[in-house]
């Protein structure tokens, strides 16, 4: 069973992290879509967060086990959202299993195939010697080594923790991502359709969604609208909050 957060009472509404990410991130606009009547599942992906470690890791298994999660708490259907691989994993779902979903929401993230792009990232947290029992500045000042920028680095520090007294770690599997890094940027099938209401929202300063994505997004989800958030990259939900917010609630609010 996946780690959650569970907040408010109403519609059911799934949110999926990103890679690296965890339910946290999300904490406080969970809170905000609470408050408009949504009962909110703020999930851990497997090998991330609070939620099991397992040497298997893909969008199939993800999928079964958000499958899994929805089963054990009775939710016949689901608004979802969901952010980069969380997205990525949210396509999945809702081309498999439509009859889950009402509205889907995807943040940053297209069908297509990425390569892998995350080494700089993954150098950063390899170099991270726990074994001498750093201090969390000497974990940044070692991530910093690699990733040269401060959100970044705020993003990853989020997801250390203490494992002991005086003994921090990181609460994602890095191991397991090290060998899996490829199953990332996996694309959607050709014949992969969601035929319900989509919003995908792509940050203005970020290149995960280009102009000639459109075509592919509509060709999967013929009943989508794509928005930009403006001054916000990737990491769109938390760069501009307000913005990203107001779209999604006026998206999923509408019948």
């Amino acid at each position: 069973m996946l780690y959650s957060k569970i907040e408010g009472t109403g519609k059911p509404l799934l949110i999926l992290h990103g890679f690296l990410g965890m339910s946290d991130n999300w904490k406080t606009l969970g809170t905000e879509f609470a408050n408009q009547g949504f009962q909110v599942h703020l999930l851990d992906l497997r090998n991330h967060g609070r939620s099991l470690h397992s040497d298997s890791f893909n969008y199939q298994v993800m999928m079964q086990d958000v499958l899994d999660y929805t089963a054990e708490q009775n939710i016949a259907q689901m608004d979802l959202i969901g952010h980069s691989m969380g997205g990525k994993l949210a396509m999945f779902i809702a081309t498999t299993h439509p009859e889950k979903i009402n509205k889907l929401v995807v943040a940053d993230i297209a069908p297509k195939y990425y390569q892998p792009h995350h080494q700089d990232i993954l150098k950063g947290l390899n170099a991270v010697d726990f074994s001498i029992k750093p201090s969390r500045q000497e974990v940044e000042n070692t991530l910093s080594e690699y990733i040269s920028d401060p959100g970044t680095r705020q993003f990853l520090m989020k997801s250390l923790y203490w494992v002991t007294p005086g003994q921090l770690g990181f609460r994602f599997n890095l191991s397991v991502f090290n060998q899996n890094i490829d199953v990332i940027g996996e694309a959607l099938s050709k014949n992969a359709i969601f035929n319900k209401p989509t919003l995908f929202l792509k940050g203005e300063n970020s290149k995960y969604i280009n102009p000639e994505d459109a075509v592919l997004i509509q060709q999967h989800f013929p009943n989508t609208t794509i928005k930009t958030i403006a001054n916000a990259g990737h990491w769109l939900h938390a760069e501009n909050p307000v913005d990203f917010y107001n779209e999604t609630i006026s998206f999923l609010s509408t019948n």
